[in-house]
């Protein structure tokens, strides 16, 4: 059976691993068995955090919302209850950009949802 000889692939790797470690600090940019570990737990982050960023931004504009409707008197479940039987399909992005940028036109979507609920 012939001998195979792997160095090259070897070095390859090790060379593209020390390559995508290069922003990091001490010995996780310098030792390569660190440098590693280091990349695979920061790759797993990374595929984690695309999904919790979602998340976090959805909060956000639930909270930029909520804060929008309790000046108008309502609270944010009253006023999404209020919007989904009113017929208005706007999402929660475009509600918390709505709340930020044009308060005149979030104002007639909150009494919309007033009407719409009894309040």
């Amino acid at each position: 059976m012939a001998r195979i000889k792997r160095g090259v692939h070897g070095l390859k790797h090790r060379r593209k691993v020390m390559k995508a470690v290069k922003g990091f600090r001490a010995s996780r940019r310098r030792n390569y068995r660190v440098a590693n570990e280091a990349l695979l737990k920061s790759l797993a982050y990374s595929f984690r955090d695309r999904r919790v960023r979602k998340r976090d931004f959805r909060s956000l504009w639930i909270s930029r919302i909520n804060a929008a409707v309790r000046r108008e008197g309502l609270s944010y479940s009253v006023f999404m209850n209020g919007l989904k039987k009113s017929g208005v399909t706007l999402n929660r992005k475009a509600l918390a950009e709505l709340a930020i940028s044009d308060q005149k036109a979030f104002g007639t979507l909150a009494n919309m949802a007033k009407q719409a609920v009894g309040k």
